[in-house]
């Protein structure tokens, strides 16, 4: 995935890594959703696996998530699917999902199955460094990946702890404005990025508040991320109707976002 997204800076571009929650819009439809996705030129999709307790995740993706926990969507299918489908995908893959999925499908089974199928690593945002070595030793055998999250809050020391196990890239959570208003996250979004900067030899992936790729323009040249994550927005985008293509459009062809030191 590092390679993915360095090859997008060097066309001059920011990586795109676009989020959609397994079983959306239906279960029936989120397969030829996925594929508009990664044929829309995503070098990353994120497939977000439902959970009952989203605690990192807004009002939008949480309604969706349980829509499709009602629909009996699993962790299982989501699986099954990709098995089904592998090889169908030029994007990269990442499962985003929280801890008791996982677990309760079976941290050994869940590394076999993700690398079989062709998931190229994971997103969890319970899962504190800490707690992460039984983890990493399930994925480490498969060359599968657990990527390292950091926010604002983050301190420098803690993002360095981080560093020794941050493979790939690294996902900066934010929240910025939306364009054409007053975003008061800007200062602290740059300071964020030149931290994780200073410390990290990896990609860093920007997301949570991106709708739009000029708000990216906000951020000073040296604190600019290398992707950027989108998820709310397009989401609301192909509930409302709208085509993966369509919104991903602007952000593919919007070239200099990329970061301009090094990553």
């Amino acid at each position: 995935m590092k390679e993915t997204i360095l090859a997008a800076k060097k066309s001059g571009r920011c990586a795109i890594i676009p989020f959609i929650t397994a079983g959306f819009p239906s279960q029936n439809a989120f397969w030829e959703t996925l594929a508009q996705v990664g044929a829309s030129g995503a070098d990353i999709i994120e497939i977000g696996i439902p959970f009952s307790d989203p605690v990192a995740d807004g009002p939008v993706i949480e309604d969706i998530s349980r829509r499709a926990l009602a629909q009996n969507m699993t962790l299982d299918w989501v699986i099954e699917g990709l098995r089904a489908r592998k090889g169908s995908f030029r994007s990269k893959l990442v499962l985003m999902g929280y801890m008791n999925p996982f677990v309760q499908y079976g941290l050994e089974r869940l590394a076999a199955d993700c690398a079989a199928v062709g998931v190229s690593g994971f997103i969890v945002p319970d899962l504190p460094l800490e707690e992460t070595p039984e983890f990493r030793e399930a994925i480490a055998p498969h060359r599968l990946t657990l990527i390292t999250l950091v926010g604002p809050n983050t301190t420098t020391e803690r993002m360095k702890q981080y560093a020794p196990y941050s493979q790939e890239y690294v996902y900066i959570v934010s929240v910025l404005g939306t364009t054409g208003g007053v975003n008061e996250h800007v200062e602290a979004v740059a300071d964020t990025i030149r931290r994780a900067r200073s410390v990290f030899d990896v990609p860093l992936a920007l997301g949570f508040g991106l709708r739009v790729p000029e708000q990216l323009d906000a951020l000073p040249s040296d604190a600019r991320p290398d992707a950027a994550v989108i998820g709310t927005a397009l989401l609301q985008h192909i509930r409302n109707g709208g085509s993966p293509a369509a919104f991903l459009a602007p952000w593919l062809n919007k070239q200099g976002m990329a970061a301009e030191s090094h990553a």
